[in-house]
């Protein structure tokens, strides 16, 4: 196996995760506008060197794969330059703040033939992982709705962060954990073809959302019905899939938000009460770490990455279709 350069951009929280689950590869280039996190960063990497100039590493003739993990006004300028750069890309989501910034950034990585993984990093979680194992097997029979909640909520002073400005961010919570819902539910549905949605502050005074609702449908009648929340006091994600012949519900993702299970509902032929499985995921979160291997595999075997820009780009044109609707009605 061929040791991999990477380059981080954006050394916040999601960049030294990315930075700690790199296996073997080696990062040689951390970037960031605060030039003391970039250093801090640099310094748990031996021989990396620190920079405030995103071109710098986007661009560095040795860099093999460049990780995004800026703020959402930056990561389509990012991302396209280092594409053109020949670079191999991940980036973590949103990936843009609207699906129309995103579709320069698809052309390009089929033009230049390179590698763009977007970071809907929840697919790696093993309860998720599992329980989208247990559905391909076809137990559960065909699939009928999703109903998924995810919410967080907030600390003193969050309506003055940069999520809470537009400009930035480029909206609220539809567009941050949202984004988790919408992707998760295309994996397990596809794509959906009827988009109803409403946003509201109900808390936060910012001008952007502090929740999200949505009614998704597919052309064959799936539905997905997710609640996205900066108002939930304490953390939650709970997530089920409903077939035909039994459920999946998954509960937690570690830390605050709960331990990580899996529960398996399989109907019975009398029905009634059924039979259930169990499946429990304590120990440290190996998403990160999964999720990048599966990515050097895609670089490797020249296989099309999933999630990719089309993911993306589709959950996108559902936000901006939500937030249209909501403008449209204010």
């Amino acid at each position: 196996m061929k040791v991999l350069k990477v380059a981080i951009i954006g050394c916040g929280l999601i960049g030294n995760k990315r930075g700690d689950h790199l296996g073997p590869h080696e990062l040689i280039v951390c970037a960031d506008t605060d030039g003391q996190k970039a250093t801090a960063l640099a310094n748990q990497h031996k021989g990396a060197i620190a920079t405030d100039n995103w071109k710098f590493a986007a661009t560095h003739p040795d860099v093999d794969i460049v990780i995004v993990a800026t703020t959402p006004n930056y990561m389509p300028t990012i991302t396209l330059a280092a594409i053109e750069a020949n670079k191999h890309v991940l980036v973590e989501k949103p990936a843009a703040r609207n699906a129309l910034e995103l579709k320069a950034v698809v052309d390009a990585a089929q033009k230049h033939q390179r590698k763009v993984r977007v970071g809907f990093n929840h697919r790696y979680h093993p309860a998720l992982q599992k329980a989208h194992e247990i559905m391909q097997s076809g137990r559960m029979g065909p699939l009928m709705f999703i109903r998924g909640r995810y919410g967080h909520g907030g600390r003193p002073g969050y309506e003055k962060e940069w999520r809470a400005d537009p400009d930035i961010g480029g909206g609220g919570e539809l567009l941050d954990q949202g984004m988790h819902l919408i992707d998760l539910s295309r994996w397990f549905l596809g794509d959906f073809t009827n988009i109803q949605g409403h946003v509201a502050n109900f808390f936060w005074s910012m001008p952007v959302e502090d929740n999200a609702f949505m009614m998704l449908r597919t052309e064959d009648d799936k539905i997905a019905w997710l609640q996205t929340s900066w108002t939930e006091w304490k953390n939650l994600f709970s997530f089920e899939i409903f077939g035909r012949d039994g459920k999946l519900q998954i509960d937690g993702l570690g830390g605050s938000y709960g331990p990580e299970k899996l529960t398996y509902y399989q109907m019975l032929p009398q029905m009634g009460p059924p039979a259930i499985e169990s499946f429990d995921f304590a120990g440290p979160d190996l998403s990160w770490q999964s999720e990048f291997k599966a990515f050097i595999e895609d670089i490797e075997n020249n296989r099309e990455p999933s999630p990719n820009l089309k993911d993306a780009y589709e959950a996108l044109k559902i936000v901006d279709t939500i937030y249209a609707s909501h403008r449209e009605n204010i």
